[in-house]
């Protein structure tokens, strides 16, 4: 049996930036552009959450919503830094951590696990570890498998800690919504919400043909999701053929003003990547 955590800092660039400047603690606090460039919210604490702030949010929507509102310029070379330093004592953990990004990594701990050391004290060390070290917090899930591991790391933030006990991950997953699914976008979900399917547990109960009718090729694999299945591996090193970054709008939009900012800042980020990589590339794609 695999022990899998997925670990997720809580607002990351927020909260690097109150960690380094005490005047901004238990303050709302943004990271992004300026508002008169068309800035986007790329963080957002979560004393600015209650205002209905997030992330991916035109910055004049963000000060709209909450006046207070600091806005912070982003530092992607400090939240770089801090990374690096998430990531050793990932690996001080288990050496088998595959990073998703600058704030979140799988860690497989398997091999780690003992009768007096379980998959949940493993958690609480490395909860306490980053807390201690770098003054910063993480919501760490706890599951055999990395989509519920991920799941589950999302359901009590900020801070928080939710183990999934093996053999209970089709109760767990049945109540929740099926946009927490991976693959699930929200014209799928629109479009399975119009049949009666709201839940993963509607998803679940499904037969195997329906699966393949409304995913085609995917069908097995949301099917098995939605089941609670899932043996991909913790990948720890594969070779890298790409440099992205990426973002994910609150709304749909064709604002060109909007997009040109969008596509600025996420070029300014991967032109920082390939710097401090010291390499090139050949071929650029939006």
């Amino acid at each position: 049996m695999r022990h899998i955590l997925h670990a997720d800092f809580d607002a990351f660039y927020a909260a690097v930036e109150q960690r380094d400047n005490p005047g901004l603690r238990g303050k709302p606090v943004v990271v992004g552009g300026s508002p008169e460039g068309r800035g986007v919210v790329a963080s957002a604490s979560y004393e600015v959450r209650r205002f209905g702030v997030r992330s991916a949010m035109p910055m004049w929507t963000a000060l709209q919503r909450c006046p207070e509102v600091i806005r912070v310029p982003p530092r992607f070379d400090r939240y770089g830094e801090v990374s690096r330093r998430v990531m050793e004592i990932f690996r001080a953990i288990t050496p088998l951590v595959e990073p998703l990004s600058l704030d979140e990594a799988y860690l497989d701990v398997t091999q780690s696990v003992t009768p007096e050391r379980s998959p949940a004290r493993i958690a609480v060390e490395l909860k306490r570890r980053v807390r201690s070290e770098l003054l910063l917090t993480i919501s760490v899930g706890v599951g055999v498998s990395k989509s519920v591991a991920k799941i589950a790391s999302d359901m009590d933030k900020p801070d928080g800690l939710t183990v999934v006990v093996p053999g209970s991950e089709r109760e767990f997953l049945a109540p929740l919504p099926i946009e927490s699914l991976w693959g699930i976008g929200p014209k799928t979900a629109e479009r399975l919400h119009s049949q009666g399917v709201r839940s993963i547990g509607d998803l679940a109960a499904k037969p195997e043909d329906w699966f393949v009718t409304r995913f085609g090729r995917t069908g097995p694999s949301v099917r098995a999701l939605a089941l609670g299945q899932d043996d991909r591996p913790v990948v720890v090193e594969r070779e890298r053929k790409s440099v992205s970054a990426e973002t994910t709008l609150s709304h749909d939009t064709d604002d060109p003003e909007l997009l040109l900012e969008l596509v600025s800042r996420l070029s300014q980020r991967v032109g920082s990547y390939l710097e401090r990589d010291d390499i090139q590339g050949k071929t650029v794609k939006v």
